[in-house]
C-alpha cells in the first residue's frame, strides 16, 4: 500500500474554510497544516495560473503525501517541511513578501493517531514517541521518565485539564523507579489506575487527557500560536484572511484572544482619557463566534465534534 493511499485524512469544516478564507485566483495562499493536502487541494483548485498555494507540514510523511497529491497543479502547488510558526522564514526563502491568505488545521491528523508506532493513540500499544516532527529531539518518553513529579503535575493539568494530574504524576513517578515506562499501553494502565472507578465509567477514554498534554508538551503546540498568528497577520495583503481550526478549549483560548488583542489596537490602561500608546487595529474578527461542524458532518466524521473555526480579517 503506498503512503498516499495509507493516509487517510477527512478535512474538517472544509466548505467553510474555503468561503471563510475568501479566495482570490491570483492570490498567494498558505495552509500551514497541510496533512494529506485535502484542505490545500480545494484551495489549489480554486486557483488561476497565477495563483499559488504553499502547504507546510513538519511531518516528513505528510509532506511526502501532500507533494504528490498536490503535483496534479503543477507550479500553483509546492509543499515545504516546516513549522507554521516559520512562516516568514519560508517567506523569505521563497521570495514571498505578502500573502492573501492562512489556514491552520490545529491538532494532531488521523493518521498520526490512526499510525500506532507513533506513539499518539492510546487505544494501541506503542513506543513513547508523539512526535509530530521525528526531527525534534523530545519524545513522551522522555517527558514521562525524566521529567519531575511536579512539572508533571503541572502538564497534565494545565495542558490536559486533568483533574486527577496529582494522583498520576506521582504514580508515574513511582513506576518508573523500577524501569523505564517505555510504551503507550505501560502508561495508559498507570493512568486508568490513578483515576477512581466513578470517574472512569463512560464519557471519554480515561488517559484522552493525559495523552493531549504530553502531546502539547513534546510539541510545544500552545507556544507557537499567538507567534504565528502575529506572523501572518504581518505578511498578509489588506482584505487578507486567516482561518484557525482548533480542537480544544485551550487552543481555542488563545486563538480568540490573539484575534481580539489585534482587533482591539489600543494597550492603554482604560482609565486613561486618550490614547497614547498608538496602536491600531490591525485586524477585524469575522467570526465573532466560532464556526462549528454542521450535523451533517458530526454524522459523517465523529473526529469533527471538538472542532472551531475562527476567521480574522487584516485591515
Amino acid at each position: 500500500m503506498s503512503e498516499s493511499v495509507s493516509f487517510s485524512h477527512r478535512s474538517v469544516l472544509l466548505d467553510e474554510c474555503i468561503e471563510a478564507l475568501a479566495i482570490k485566483p491570483d492570490g498567494i495562499y498558505f495552509d500551514g497544516t497541510c496533512g494529506g493536502a485535502g484542505h490545500s487541494s480545494v484551495i489549489a483548485s480554486r486557483l488561476g495560473e497565477n495563483g499559488r498555494l504553499i502547504g507546510l507540514d513538519q511531518d516528513a510523511t505528510a509532506v511526502q503525501v501532500a507533494t504528490e497529491r498536490l503535483s496534479v497543479f503543477g507550479e500553483r502547488a509546492m509543499v515545504v517541511r516546516s513549522n507554521f510558526c516559520e512562516l516568514e522564514r519560508v517567506c523569505q526563502e521563497l521570495g514571498i513578501e505578502r500573502i492573501d491568505g492562512l489556514l491552520l488545521d490545529l491538532g494532531v491528523s488521523s493518521y498520526q493517531l490512526d499510525t500506532p508506532e507513533r506513539g499518539f493513540s492510546y487505544q494501541a500499544d506503542a513506543p513513547l514517541d508523539m512526535r509530530m516532527d521525528i526531527r525534534n529531539p523530545l519524545t513522551a518518553r522522555t517527558v514521562v521518565n525524566e521529567y519531575s513529579e511536579e512539572k508533571l503535575r503541572k502538564i497534565l493539568f494545565e495542558y490536559g485539564e486533568e483533574r486527577f494530574s496529582s494522583r498520576i504524576a506521582s504514580n508515574i513517578v513511582r513506576a518508573r523507579e523500577s524501569s523505564p515506562i517505555e510504551t503507550t499501553g505501560e502508561l495508559v494502565e498507570i493512568v486508568k489506575h490513578s483515576i477512581p472507578a466513578h470517574a472512569r465509567e463512560g464519557g471519554h477514554h480515561p488517559a484522552k487527557r493525559s495523552f493531549q498534554a504530553l502531546r502539547i508538551e513534546v510539541n510545544a503546540e500552545l507556544d507557537v500560536i499567538a507567534p504565528a498568528i502575529k506572523s501572518a497577520v504581518r505578511l498578509l495583503n489588506p482584505g487578507g484572511r486567516i482561518a484557525i481550526i482548533t480542537f480544544h478549549s485551550l487552543e481555542d483560548r488563545i486563538v480568540k484572544q490573539t484575534f481580539a488583542e489585534l482587533a482591539s489596537g489600543c494597550t492603554c490602561p482604560k482609565n486613561f482619557p486618550v490614547c497614547v500608546c498608538g496602536n491600531k487595529p490591525r485586524v477585524k474578527v469575522i467570526s465573532k463566534k466560532p464556526i462549528l461542524p454542521s450535523k451533517v458532518e458530526l454524522e459523517e466524521n465523529p473526529r469533527s465534534r471538538s472542532a472551531k473555526l475562527r476567521v480574522a480579517e487584516k485591515l
